[in-house]
């Protein structure tokens, strides 16, 4: 996790530009370099490093000698940077994954090169011999990009959209900052003027590219012979390969560890493979809330069974509250429940920096996009219906969950890995037949709770455990997070405010009081930039007023709470 910025045709004074550049500091805080591109006085590059492996020759912009036209800046790791050298021998003068990205564009084009990586990326490749810019972003966006694309020839480019805004703002046009798209990239021409033009966008990977299950007969039912050990076999394999390619570090690893499925069967697998790998430090995982949530009571149960140095984060509604505009600064979102579940990811991050020594932090992020954890999928209309919606929130992950996981971890100088997406689970996952992967028995996610059943992963309670949000299991079930932040709100925003939301907000009118009062403290920092949330994050199927499981009519608390 690092952060990238990168200035392409203004003439924009030093002092702006480095001003911008300081506003991501908090995403690298051991190294930054800003630096200009040879012969051109109008190109530059800002860099802020999390160092995680190759301490000495990890600086960007990345330069090698074989190569001293092309210019690299990237945030993110490529799992599959070793394999990738020895397929094709390329000769390597550093020990950075990204260098490869420089070898396979230059023996293959941009194309090919985008679509060899299995990893987690956002870059800017500048070729100054063939006067070209090209930008790139991961499948799901869990490395985040922004640009600023001006009529008149000037891009911008950050890992965060705060470090555009100063700029756009310079500008008499005022042009948009806008999200990167994921599984994309983008190429532009350098004119001689130093003036940029945009050549095309092209998707190179997307969610959807997983085929069609071949288990499937001519009428589109499972045929007799359709082995269900093989597949749970097979997602126990894919997801281990998953962790195990994501140890990739020089710094020490973590997990979060809420104590619902997916952050307990991402640690259990995190703490076997570190045994195997014979890492030389135990483990740490992190969980947060009030001393009788039902996050720590089951958090604490997991660690136990696995054997991780285990720490618990107090969490009261005061502080909770208290972190709440900060964490929108951070977020550069005003998304109702993604703000919610974004106050305790960011609290037990600077935990887990100020009072440790982890660095590389697992989670749990994509699981119940891509394996129908959320209850309401429970009302999905038909299995092909709820494999729709999980396409759905794969492709809008970058707007919701995975922008709350990134920002709340980098904003802590951390950096985020997210087993759950990786590239060939996903795939595999997504191409398995529709009725498989629905709710079974009133249990949301029986497909892959099924696959760890009698493998003693975990404990047999918290592999079977309701879904949880995160912003509800923090708290006790008599009083939840989200009724404190009701109770505090109704101080701040009268009703005269929301009756006049739909006025003072026309784009995305807020319907609530906390939606009044998360966007007027958006507002507050970003003025004009509403349209970086599109839409609120809402469930389907059951007319829900409100993002939090608990208000839902179909939810029920486990019995032991």
């Amino acid at each position: 996790m690092c952060g990238i910025w990168a200035l392409f045709g203004s003439d924009e004074c030093l002092s702006v530009q480095c001003t911008s550049a300081m506003k991501i500091a908090h995403r690298g805080p051991d190294a930054f370099r800003f630096e200009n591109v040879n012969g051109y006085t109008n190109c530059c590059f800002g860099f802020h490093r999390l160092a995680i492996v190759d301490q000495l020759y990890g600086m960007q912009p990345l330069r090698i000698k074989k190569f001293p036209h092309l210019w690299l800046c990237y945030n993110g790791e490529i799992y599959n940077h070793l394999r990738l050298k020895n397929v094709f021998e390329f000769e390597h003068q550093t020990k950075v994954d990204g260098e490869i990205l420089l070898h396979l564009y230059d023996r293959f084009g941009v194309d090919k090169m985008a679509a060899l990586l299995d990893g987690v990326f956002a870059f800017v490749l500048l070729d100054t011999a063939d006067r070209k810019v090209f930008l790139g972003r991961d499948t799901y966006g869990v490395r985040p990009m922004f640009k600023l694309l001006t009529h008149d020839g000037f891009l911008a480019v950050c890992s965060e959209a705060k470090g555009l805004t100063q700029i756009s703002h310079s500008m008499a046009s005022q042009p948009s900052v806008v999200a990167f798209p994921p599984g994309h990239y983008e190429a532009f021409h350098l004119k001689p003027s130093g003036k940029v033009e945009s050549l095309h966008m092209e998707r190179f990977h997307s969610c959807t590219d997983a085929p069609a299950h071949a288990a499937y007969d001519a009428v589109g039912k499972l045929p007799a012979g359709f082995q269900m050990d093989e597949v749970k076999r097979n997602v126990r394999t894919l997801f281990e390969n998953a962790v195990k390619k994501r140890l990739m570090a020089h710094r020490r690893i973590g997990c979060l560890l809420s104590g619902g499925l997916d952050s307990s069967l991402v640690a259990a697998t995190l703490v076997k493979l570190a045994k195997q790998e014979e890492l030389q430090y135990p483990v740490q995982t992190f969980a947060i809330g009030a001393e009788d949530s039902p996050d720590i009571q089951a958090a604490r149960k997991v660690a136990a069974h696995i054997g991780s140095e285990h720490h618990e984060v107090c969490f009261s509604p005061e502080e909770g509250i208290k972190a709440v505009e900060e964490v929108i600064v951070h977020l550069e979102c005003y998304d109702i429940t993604t703000i919610r579940a974004s106050v305790g990811m960011y609290l037990v991050s600077k935990f887990i920096r100020e009072k440790t020594d982890s660095v590389v932090i697992f989670s749990g992020e994509g699981s119940d996009e891509l394996t129908q954890g959320y209850i309401y999928f429970h009302k999905a209309p038909s299995p092909k219906a709820a494999h729709e919606e999980c396409v759905r929130l794969l492709k809008e992950l970058y707007l919701f969950d995975v922008l709350r996981a990134d920002r709340t971890t980098a904003a802590h100088g951390l950096e985020l890995r997210v087993p759950f997406l990786d590239h060939r689970f996903t795939a595999y996952y997504l191409s398995l037949p529709e009725e498989i992967r629905v709710p079974k028995d009133g249990v949301e996610k029986f497909l892959l709770r099924d696959a760890f059943a009698g493998e003693d992963l975990i404990p047999d309670e918290v592999l079977w455990r309701r879904k949880e949000a995160f912003s509800d299991g923090l708290m006790s079930v008599k009083k939840s997070w989200y009724t404190s932040l009701q109770e505090h709100i109704e101080s701040e925003v009268n009703d005269s405010d929301l009756e006049g939301a739909a006025k003072t907000f026309p784009f995305n009118p807020p319907r609530t009081k906390e939606a009044f009062y998360f966007r007027r403290l958006f507002q507050k920092h970003y003025p004009g930039r509403c349209e970086w949330t599109p839409h609120f994050w809402m469930p389907r199927w059951i007319n829900a007023t409100d993002p939090s499981a608990r208000t839902l009519s179909i939810y029920k608390p486990d019995k032991d709470e």
